[in-house]
């Protein structure tokens, strides 16, 4: 399947939607409600079994789905916003609480992740971030964004849980 290519249309859902999926451990879609459907531009055939980033809107800092994987595969949730692309070309803005799913034994046997709709001061703080992020990933490497990332949650003397949730 292509990627689609990015376009300047921006796509909404309501205030009281919720976007939900769930993946197994290699992120391929094994769950995603009618509102996920619906938003994305995808039939629910064409997205069962493929990687969830099969929505990743170009304009995401790969640092963050770094950070991303590492706190859930260690086992912890993690909020954070994403900007997804649909089927069409068009995006969405979710914050995104993505968290582990365990087997009796504890073992991580997939992931489930509710996302709702962010305030557009939110996302006018985190688009001006992920933007600069970008720029020293291109220029520098991800390494550098992500450090980039912890010195601004650093100087704000606070938790990147915390940052992402007093936006």
């Amino acid at each position: 399947m292509s990627r689609p290519h990015p376009t300047n249309h921006e796509k909404s859902f309501g205030d009281d939607e919720v976007i939900v999926s769930k993946t197994d451990t290699k992120s391929n879609i094994t769950y995603c409600n009618e509102i996920f459907i619906k938003i994305s531009g995808y039939e629910e055939e064409e997205l069962l079994g493929k990687p969830h980033n099969i929505l990743r809107h170009p304009d995401m800092p790969r640092a963050v789905f770094k950070l991303l994987w590492e706190r859930i595969q260690a086992g912890k949730e993690i909020h954070a916003y994403v900007k997804n692309i649909c089927k069409d070309g068009s995006f969405y803005w979710v914050l995104a609480n993505v968290t582990p799913s365990f087997d009796e034994h504890d073992n991580i046997i997939g992931y489930f992740s509710v996302r709702t709709k962010p305030t557009p001061e939110a996302i006018a703080t985190i688009s001006e971030l992920y933007a600069k992020m970008l720029q020293i990933e291109k220029t520098s490497g991800m390494n550098a964004s992500a450090e980039y990332l912890q010195k601004i949650i650093n100087d704000k003397e606070t938790t990147y849980e915390e940052f992402i949730l007093s936006l």
